[in-house]
């Protein structure tokens, strides 16, 4: 009971929901990529799960944590084949996120989803770089508003629509 509680504590610290974020305030994250800077670091990459799921820990806790605002075409997904595109898309994070990378993890409203997965926003701790909006940017998802966790909803879309107008990634590789 006292590791649950401990747990639940490190999350409710690691995870606060802050403002917008430190890149949008500051305007940098239009550009696509962020440098707001360092962020303290609360969460390291374990390993990548696919291309908008990782799993990390927190203090001495693993969690695995869906990326808040964006979707990537499935590769693991029970009786859902491998959708066109998920394998790049999985291997981009896999490169913006190796093993051991030091995260800034930011909630939005709803802290979980009904897998019981950490809903985040992801920033590398050591140069502010959004992580969530670089997998957009590059074409390797779409974006995915599901209130109220919609913080960055206007960066996801104008991304998109810029990844699709220059007909990168999965836009120019993938049909419907």
């Amino acid at each position: 009971m006292r590791r649950i509680i401990l747990c639940i504590a490190v999350l409710t610290t690691a995870c606060r929901p802050g403002p917008a974020s430190t890149a949008a305030s500051t305007g940098a994250a239009s550009t696509g990529i962020t440098s707001a800077g360092a962020l303290a670091a609360n969460a390291t990459v374990v390993r990548i799960v696919d291309g908008d799921t990782i799993d990390v820990t927190v203090g001495s806790h693993r969690e695995r944590v869906r990326l808040i605002g964006i979707d990537t075409p499935e590769t693991k997904k029970p009786n859902t084949p491998v959708q066109c595109y998920g394998p790049e898309a999985t291997k981009f994070t896999t490169s913006l996120l190796p093993a051991g990378s030091r995260l800034h993890l930011e909630r939005d409203v709803v802290a979980r989803d009904d897998y019981g997965r950490l809903l985040a926003y992801i920033y590398l701790a050591s140069d502010g770089a959004f992580v969530n909006l670089e997998i957009i940017r590059q074409g390797y998802a779409r974006p995915l508003t599901i209130p109220p966790n919609v913080a960055h909803t206007g960066q996801f879309v104008e991304a998109a629509r810029a990844a699709a107008a220059d007909n990168i990634g999965l836009w120019a590789r993938c049909s419907g």
